[in-house]
């Protein structure tokens, strides 16, 4: 297979708009699974299209560590789930960072386009930070997108998230999002089969459903991207200044 990285980078020429906020929530008042029949996940209706609702929320301009909203047990947080943890970083790294994400909120790929490179090269190719990157899907594309990540080579998942990501408009979006998605994850290798295997892995769509149900319960998830730095939580995309704010002192 060749490498996702270079050949995905070119495609991905569509810009986000820009956006004010700095979270993405589900619209409903509780915590509705992606979906429970995987056929869904690879619905072509335009009502699945659409890119999930926002939330008000807001970042300081100041250099000035936010208050986190809640704090949970760290080993908690970081027991094995039903799903390979998906890290960058050193294991012993003093800092953890998880963030939980779904791949249609515009302010989970603001964040991954503007502040995950910088974060990654002032922290974690440091030895500073390990970074763990988790699911909390909010519509079925936002599940058959992670998904397709899953079932790329493991060295290929963060490329390929980056990608999907750099090009979120154009699938989550578009009145067919299960060509738009096959067309991406055609550049990564997959082939029509291995494409409708993904999406139709029932036992991969459950998993991914359970990690986002656990962060929901007992970690106090709302929206996205929500981020925990040594069990201390941050919802809302943050800036890289923001976030040094928060890990230098730990350090």
């Amino acid at each position: 297979m060749f490498r996702l990285t270079s050949r995905l980078t070119a495609a991905a020429s569509v810009s986000l708009l820009a956006l004010a906020l700095t979270a993405c929530s589900d619209s409903s008042d509780q915590t509705p699974q992606a979906s429970d029949n995987s056929a869904a996940v690879v619905s072509t209706e335009t009502a699945a299209a659409d890119v999930s609702p926002e939330t008000t929320a807001s970042t300081t301009a100041a250099v000035e560590a936010p208050k986190p909203d809640g704090e949970v047990d760290v080993a908690k947080l970081m027991e094995p789930g039903p799903l390979k943890e998906m890290t960058m970083g050193d294991e012993n790294a003093p800092v953890t960072i998880v963030e939980y994400m779904s791949m249609t909120c515009p302010h989970c790929a603001a964040f991954h386009e503007q502040n995950f490179k910088p974060l990654v090269e002032k922290y974690v190719d440091t030895g500073k930070v390990r970074f763990v990157l988790r699911e909390f899907p909010f519509d079925p594309r936002a599940a058959a997108a992670i998904m397709l990540a899953r079932c790329a080579p493991e060295n290929q998942f963060f490329p390929m998230v980056d990608v999907l990501f750099k090009q979120q408009r154009t699938w989550a979006t578009a009145p067919d999002g299960r060509e738009a998605l096959l067309q991406i994850a055609r550049l990564a290798g997959f082939t029509q089969e291995s494409f409708e295997a993904c999406l139709t892995n029932q036992k991969l769509l459950d998993d991914v459903n359970t990690v986002r149900t656990k962060a929901g319960d007992d970690f106090g998830v709302q929206s996205t991207p929500t981020f925990f730095v040594n069990g201390k939580r941050y919802p809302g995309n943050m800036s890289i200044d923001i976030m040094s704010a928060i890990i230098d002192p730990l350090l």
